[in-house]
């Protein structure tokens, strides 16, 4: 009788550490945040197209009246001509075309799986606080030196505010920004309640500026 010999076992390949792969590097992004830069970025993105393409218009044919000029409060075409809308020399919108689109080049290479480093997230922090200092001020013209509202300012408004208040979310929360432990909890669960209150009190300001000709 013959005696059948047992092949030997397979063996895993052997992996030399010069050819293992390197961990992964940097911090990347929940879909769910990637999502909210892209449509921040995009409403902010078409609020400046639209207020260039009317500013542009308005260079050409100064009798030119934007679609959204409706009554003597919401008048975008007050506040294209007006010198705060050229603050830097050139049309203020022209700024956002670049800057909202960089916001959605992060979300989307977020959606794809990128992973960025510490400064590249504070980076985007420090643009969104420029950001939403600017509106800040172009809110207080507009309501109490210009005397007018643009609805597409407006549209850019709150994609800004509630861009600066979730990418300082994210930092803090992925202690990317230094903050105490009780901060970061409750970012955690109520980021949504800051854009929310900073919006509407905007709203508010805008409500009681003009609450006579509202009420009329």
């Amino acid at each position: 009788m013959h005696t059948k010999t047992p092949l030997p076992a397979a063996r895993e390949p052997e992996v030399s550490p010069g050819h293992a792969e390197p961990p992964p590097t940097g911090t990347g992004g929940s879909r769910a945040f990637a999502l909210l830069l892209v449509i921040t970025g995009a409403a902010g993105l078409l609020a400046a197209w639209v207020i260039t393409l009317d500013k542009f218009k308005l260079l050409e044919d100064p009798d030119y009246t934007p679609g959204c000029s409706l009554n003597p409060v919401v008048s975008c075409g007050n506040i294209m001509t007006s010198d705060q809308a050229s603050v830097f020399g050139f049309p203020n919108p022209m700024l956002g075309l670049a800057a909202y689109a960089a916001v959605m080049c992060v979300g989307m290479s977020l959606l794809g799986g990128a992973r960025f480093p510490r400064w590249y997230y504070l980076t985007l922090n420090a643009g969104t606080l420029f950001g939403v200092a600017f509106c800040t001020w172009l809110q207080y013209q507009s309501l109490y030196e210009i005397n007018s509202l643009c609805l597409w300012c407006c549209l850019a408004w709150a994609a800004t505010i509630t861009l600066f208040w979730y990418v300082t979310s994210f930092n803090v929360r992925n202690g990317l920004l230094p903050a105490p432990a009780g901060l970061r909890t409750f970012l955690g669960e109520f980021t949504w309640v800051l854009p929310v209150l900073h919006i509407g009190v905007v709203g508010m300001l805008i409500l009681t500026r003009w609450w006579d000709f509202w009420t009329s």
